[in-house]
């Protein structure tokens, strides 16, 4: 299989429809909680809603990227959420978070495998495969957090 393929199920997996390594994906997460549950405060944890924020911060700078735009997102930036004020906000969140993730995943799948290994924006990114790698295990740990956050709103 092809690098940028393997990549592309990888992602996959961690943010719509896998179950492989972690037993759950964001998406079924996100669907299966309220916006309430999404935005409940459990001591100073982030909540549910500003991680799933977080994560679609990220994909939508690098997909902006992907397609010859400038990167423009700043990680200081990376949990400053509107509030999530009823249903309509979080499912409009959930459903830019899902597009995102589909366009993401369809772009790592379309770079050439030698792009991989080419600088991303700037030298002190590394390269194309640095980055995804590490939305990949970005995702993984932020994920990790939610089941947590879930388990402890819905028990």
């Amino acid at each position: 299989m092809e690098r940028n393929k393997e990549l592309a199920n990888r992602l996959h997996e961690v943010l719509l429809n896998g179950h492989w390594i972690a037993n759950t994906n964001y998406k079924l997460q996100i669907e299966s909680i309220t916006w309430k549950q999404a935005t409940q405060k459990i001591g100073t944890l982030n909540t549910i809603a500003t991680l799933t924020f977080h994560i679609n911060y990220y994909l939508t700078g690098i997909i902006n990227v992907f397609k010859g735009g400038e990167l423009e997102i700043r990680d200081q930036y990376s949990f400053d959420m509107q509030p999530i004020a009823s249903e309509t906000d979080w499912k409009k969140l959930i459903n830019e978070f899902l597009f995102n993730s589909e366009e993401f995943i369809k772009e790592v799948a379309n770079i050439p495998d030698y792009k991989l290994y080419e600088i991303f924006v700037d030298e002190k990114y590394g390269t194309y495969l640095r980055n995804i790698e590490g939305v990949i295990e970005h995702s993984y740990y932020h994920l990790g957090q939610i089941s947590l956050i879930k388990k402890m709103i819905t028990e």
